[in-house]
């Protein structure tokens, strides 16, 4: 080992050097890293300083919540992946009939259930809304009746549903329970057969109410087709269809309930166009006014109607040398018929014959007008 106190030395600067040379790392790190040095980087340098910088960056609960629009504390309107997937939903503003429909079933039933309850009754339209068959299906509170309805006239179901306030409620106003006491209600046991009677009178009811509400729009006839208690039981239609539910709540002095119509969409498609329109009886693009003012200038119009007597095609040079007193041989007899013409098409089929000293025509039969492909 050698004790030469220049190698002591060199090896003095080198370490000076080399501790140098790791703060100068460190300075030039630390300023890339915060721009404490005041200086701006431009795009080109900060491309080749952090060629990868989002390459593979990994997002945070909040951003995933963000994204898949389930965060909690965000009030306004869904966003993200659920909006995509509601965006299927058909809004029912967009069928604006259906509101006058249900208003006139809530005038129509009011009257009914007041017939058959003997009581002060007031219904009033919750809320239409736009649901998943599946989800509204989950979310049915028990215990409840389950009615299935058939549309006839549009060969497609509805369902309708009866919460157990009202259930217990109906059933103890037909059966003269006073007043001002509440009804007693025993969870965890089925209907029995005098509850679901007087519950089925009631859907009957209101089912011939919307019939009468749909009849301005469309004749229709709601025909009761099961009850169900178990919502497993009472599938009309594929989980992922939309469907139109409507609220009511009906109020009988201190006793109250709520009935839910769900109608799927594909149910109403028969009269979707009818459900388009802004006004009961709308015509699109119609003015009977105008309609009925030019039917009547069309009847006072003057046309020109021709007789044929014959035809006969002719080559053009004889046409050409055509004089006054040529005559025409035409294969026609007098009794044969001859055809009217309005322009070129066909009228009517006629005799000649003369009144007056004129020559007349009797018409004898109509033509039907052909198609356009014949």
């Amino acid at each position: 080992m050698s004790n030469d106190p220049e190698s002591e030395e060199m090896s003095e600067e080198e370490a000076a050097m080399m501790a140098e040379w790791e703060n100068m790392a460190g300075d030039d790190g630390d300023a890339d890293a915060s721009g404490s040095d005041g200086a701006e980087p431009s795009d080109e340098e900060d491309l080749q300083a952090f060629p990868d910088e989002n390459d593979g960056r990994i997002l945070d609960q909040n951003e995933i919540d963000s994204l898949l629009g389930f965060d909690e504390n965000d009030d306004t309107e869904q966003s993200g992946i659920m909006e995509l997937v509601n965006s299927a939903l058909v809004n029912y503003e967009r069928l604006p009939m259906l509101d006058i429909v249900f208003d006139r079933l809530v005038r129509l039933l009011s009257t009914s259930i007041r017939n058959l309850t003997s009581d002060n009754v007031e219904i009033n339209l919750d809320h239409i809304s736009s649901v998943r068959f599946g989800d509204y299906l989950n979310s049915i509170p028990l215990p409840a009746m389950l009615g299935i309805f058939n549309a006839e006239e549009w060969d497609d179901h509805g369902l309708m549903v009866i919460d157990s306030s009202l259930i217990y409620s109906i059933v103890d106003v037909l059966l003269g329970g006073r007043r001002g006491s509440s009804s007693l209600r025993i969870e965890g046991r089925p209907y029995t057969t005098i509850e679901m009677k007087l519950i089925e009178r009631m859907i009957h009811i209101i089912l011939d109410d919307l019939s009468s509400a749909f009849d301005p729009l469309s004749p229709v006839n709601f025909r009761l087709d099961r009850i169900e208690t178990n919502p497993r039981f009472a599938t009309i239609t594929q989980g992922s269809n939309a469907g139109v539910l409507v609220r009511l709540r009906i109020d009988m002095g201190d006793r109250s309930g709520r009935v839910e119509i769900m109608i799927p969409y594909s149910t109403l498609e028969p009269v979707r166009e009818l459900l388009l329109q802004m006004f009961m009886g709308e015509k699109f693009g119609r003015d009977s006014i105008w309609e009925t003012h030019l039917t009547k200038e069309l009847y006072a119009t003057d046309i020109q109607l021709q007789a044929i007597l014959g035809e006969s095609t002719v080559p053009l040079d004889v046409l050409l040398n055509m004089k006054p007193g040529t005559r025409i041989m035409l294969n026609s007899r007098v009794e044969d018929s001859v055809e009217l013409r309005v322009g070129k098409h066909p009228m009517f089929t006629a005799k000649t014959g003369q009144k007056r000293g004129k020559i007349a025509v009797n018409i004898e039969e109509y033509i039907e007008p052909k198609g356009d492909d014949e």
